[in-house]
């Protein structure tokens, strides 16, 4: 069985075979009448240097790209606005919005933050027996995973610990519990996972099938780069169904039980499902690594608590910096990352722990209406939600905001773009990309060698066609991914417009 690496799981490679991975996805967001390529009322101000909008908007027009559209571009340095299009109309943002997340938490946070997952003894230790409580305390990590789990487990034989006299206990109440981040989305899908106070392997399990006979042999375990637990507390049997592909039923011990259409499965594959009792999933994979070392270390039932009590540090786990964390999230655009970023901003930023992730998406509002973005309106730190609007002008105010210079811009993922003849273009992007079934964003900055720095952001949907998707049809619905890649198309050549003309 082929192991996958911790930066594969982050990537999200685990969805093979016949049942493709989830890419998209959200939704119906508020219809706007404004369709691409047909003469608006440009509600920013004429420009100020240079007009470059009368030529983007025939580019615009000249895609024929069905939907709605608004841009807004500024100098970087000075924040002068050089053109725009419907750029006070607040749009879906999608997974532009990890941007303000990013500066949110670095302004509340710091880039050297670290997530600290511990465990904790609230007895000595005599002859390797722990007299008293074993405690695993997360801290919220959404990077942990099974080979740091294992990894805390070494740091306990280097103790000498090889038995445990009390209680095997499991906080998570570092951040609150949140079931999925968007309601609305399919069971099934990993990119809308739960968040807590403590996330393993981006909350996900993972499924793996093989045709024996007329049969099949399935597995779900918790890998990762270094071990392969198996996981009893998530568990999958076949249907002779056609639909739908995917069932989940969950009990009041937590346990979770999927049925997959058998039909779908096709000879062998695996992918990614979301797991929604993290902190049970984290003590059982906890618990079978344990079981599985030499000597083995038997954990007693975990016990689930609200309150840490006064314990003593016995092994630790921190994350990478938060900046490292972060320029991971903007480049595989992680949900669970973002909206762990926020909810432990929120906390940093009030001194108390939010009491669920719209009250901490209402606190991250406000602060974004403080630098400026006084027209956003967020449901979550993801983008995911279907609620969450921002506009063009708001995007080009935080990116202002955060400076040319700042951490948010070097952060950004490289976007590397040639001509057509193969070449690279002559400018640098740096931008976060925004994608959810019939909506494309782009936001970011383009330096430009003897030109001065652009600021800019691009925000497209197609309501329409969003309100026309099947339940059951949002990973992959009829058209998306065409409508998507025009989209992308046009929003890149308009990059390249700008950099050469302003």
């Amino acid at each position: 069985m082929q192991r996958l690496t911790r930066r594969g799981v982050l990537a999200g490679l685990g969805a093979l075979a016949a049942v493709p991975l989830p890419a998209l996805g959200s939704p119906v967001p508020v219809r706007r009448p404004e369709h691409l390529g047909v003469p608006g009322t440009r509600k920013t101000p004429p420009p100020s240097r240079y007009d470059v909008g009368p030529e983007s908007e025939a580019l615009v027009k000249n895609f024929r790209l069905s939907g709605e559209f608004s841009y807004q571009l500024v100098d970087a340095v000075t924040g002068d606005f050089l053109a725009g299009y419907n750029a006070e109309e607040p749009m879906a943002p999608a997974s532009t919005c990890k941007s303000i997340t990013t500066a949110y938490a670095l302004a509340h946070l710091g880039a050297a933050y670290r997530f600290r997952t511990r465990l904790l003894a609230t007895g000595p230790l005599r002859d390797g027996r722990l007299e008293g409580d074993l405690i695993l305390a997360g801290g919220g990590d959404p990077t942990l995973s099974s080979d740091d789990i294992d990894a805390l487990l070494d740091q306990l034989a280097g103790l000498g610990l090889r038995e445990i006299a009390g209680s095997f206990k499991v906080w998570d109440g570092a951040l609150p519990y949140v079931e999925e981040i968007d309601p609305g989305q399919p069971d099934h899908l990993a990119y809308n996972p739960s968040v807590s106070g403590l996330n393993l392997n981006f909350n996900r399990v993972h499924f793996g099938w093989k045709q024996q006979g007329g049969d099949y042999a399935l597995e779900m375990d918790a890998r990762t780069g270094h071990v392969v637990p198996p996981v009893r507390m998530v568990t999958m049997s076949t249907s002779n169904r056609s639909g739908p592909i995917f069932t989940v039923e969950t009990d009041d011990a937590g346990r979770e039980a999927w049925t997959v259409a058998r039909p779908a499965l096709g000879g062998s594959g695996a992918r990614w499902l979301p797991v929604r009792n993290t902190a049970r999933y984290t003590a059982e994979v906890m618990r079978t690594l344990a079981a599985m070392r030499k000597p083995a270390l038997v954990l007693p039932e975990p016990e689930y608590i609200d309150t840490l009590p006064e314990a003593v540090p016995v092994a630790l786990h921190q994350s990478a910096p938060l900046a490292e964390v972060a320029r991971d999230m903007l480049k595989y655009s992680t949900n669970l990352t973002a909206e762990v970023l926020g909810l432990t901003a929120t906390t940093a930023r009030t001194g108390k722990r939010p009491a669920d992730l719209a009250s901490s998406a209402a606190e991250m509002t406000r602060w974004a209406h403080g630098i400026g973005m006084t027209e956003c309106n967020l449901v979550d730190h993801s983008g995911l939600g279907p609620a969450s609007r921002v506009t063009a002008r708001d995007m080009t105010r935080l990116l202002v905001h955060a400076g040319m210079d700042g951490e948010l811009r070097s952060l950004m993922k490289h976007v590397a773009l040639y001509t057509k003849q193969g070449k690279a273009e002559p400018f640098e992007l740096r931008a976060k990309t925004g994608t959810l079934n019939f909506v494309s964003c782009l936001t970011g900055y383009v330096r430009r060698p003897g030109k001065s720095p652009l600021i800019f952001a691009i925000l497209t949907a197609e309501p329409e066609r969003r309100a026309k998707i099947a339940p059951g049809d949002e990973e992959s619905p009829a058209g998306s991914h065409g409508w998507t890649g025009a989209s992308r198309a046009l929003q890149y050549d308009l990059v390249r417009l700008w950099s050469d003309r302003v």
